[in-house]
């Protein structure tokens, strides 16, 4: 795993390079990351909106039909929350509050579940399909003061490391009836934020390599494949920047069978032989996917770009 937190490093010394990063680049990709956090969280917790659906819901506030109501309050809250937790960017781990992350979680359940919504849990809790033991929820309260000592405490491990124990510490606690690891991720991104990382993005794809990570790591004490599995979605965001940034030919470290990438609006005309404004077109429209246009950069799938290149040529 050290091998692995080396590579982390030596993109973000990459990234770092770059800066400042331009203005509408970093605009975008905050708003793509946005989206797809919120989306992949509550995917995790089996929240069935789609990443399209999730965007129109945050962005538009337009209400999708078929879904839940509690689906949909998953959604803005989440999106509510993210917007705490950058305001607590700027401060240093050890500034953070167990105010703080009740504040996180306050928000996450808002209008779902507002008896229990911000405060510690008062009942024991069971994992389904699970053999993790969880804490009595009479030590709850001591257990969350342990972990805020360990939390502010000097640490020398790698920050991308630390983030992911805390997570991990979290989650073993499970101080809340619900919404725990919606609130421990929230809580793993804000220390790597604070440290200059990009954030974990655990893909919905990747959910029961996570759960059964965490679990290897509760009932083994085997955290290996825990760390790979949150390490890998941090390099997979530096990817996504550096893709960005370095012209084509450059060296990349980072794999090419990703499902999305960013593209300009220009390289989209150019794969479908097509003027930038008729791309646009093809966005808004909905017959082209991409999860944000604005600015110079639009986050495509692949396989949808595809798709939609091989309906031009039959046309």
């Amino acid at each position: 795993m050290r091998d692995y937190l080396v590579a982390i490093s030596v993109k973000k010394q990459r990234l770092d390079a770059y800066k400042p990063l331009p203005a509408d680049l970093v605009k975008n990709l905050e708003e793509w990351f946005r989206i797809e956090l919120t989306y992949t969280s509550n995917a995790i917790e089996g929240n069935t909106l789609t990443r399209q659906e999730t965007a129109l819901i945050v962005d538009e506030g337009i209400t999708v039909e078929g879904k839940s109501l509690q689906e949909h309050l998953e959604a803005i809250n989440h999106n509510k929350a993210l917007d705490f937790v950058k305001t607590l960017a700027d401060k240093k781990r050890q500034d953070i509050t167990e105010a703080d992350i009740l504040n996180i979680h306050q928000i996450i359940l808002e209008k779902i579940d507002d008896t229990n919504a911000g405060r510690y849990r008062t009942v024991s809790v069971r994992l389904k399909g699970s053999e993790t033991v969880l804490p009595n929820s009479v030590k709850v309260p001591e257990l969350m003061k342990d972990f805020m000592t360990w939390l502010h405490a000097d640490n020398n491990d790698h920050p991308v490391k630390i983030a992911a124990d805390a997570h991990f510490k979290f989650v073993s606690i499970h101080p809340f009836i619900d919404g725990n690891g919606r609130t421990a991720r929230l809580l793993m991104n804000l220390l790597l934020e604070q440290s200059g990382y990009t954030p974990a993005v655990i893909r919905k794809e990747d959910r029961g390599i996570y759960i059964k990570s965490l679990e290897e790591a509760q009932t083994k004490n085997d955290l290996n494949n825990y760390y790979q599995c949150i390490y890998e979605s941090v390099d997979r965001s530096l990817d996504i920047y550096l893709e960005a940034l370095e012209p084509k030919g450059t060296k990349k470290e980072y794999r090419s069978d990703q499902d999305q990438r960013f593209y300009t609006t220009e390289e989209v005309a150019k794969i479908l032989q097509v003027d930038p404004e008729s791309v646009r077109r093809y966005v808004r429209s909905g017959k082209l996917k991409a999860v944000k246009l604005g600015g110079k950069f639009i986050r495509i799938e692949k396989s949808d770009l595809n798709r939609f290149t091989e309906e031009l040529k039959t046309k």
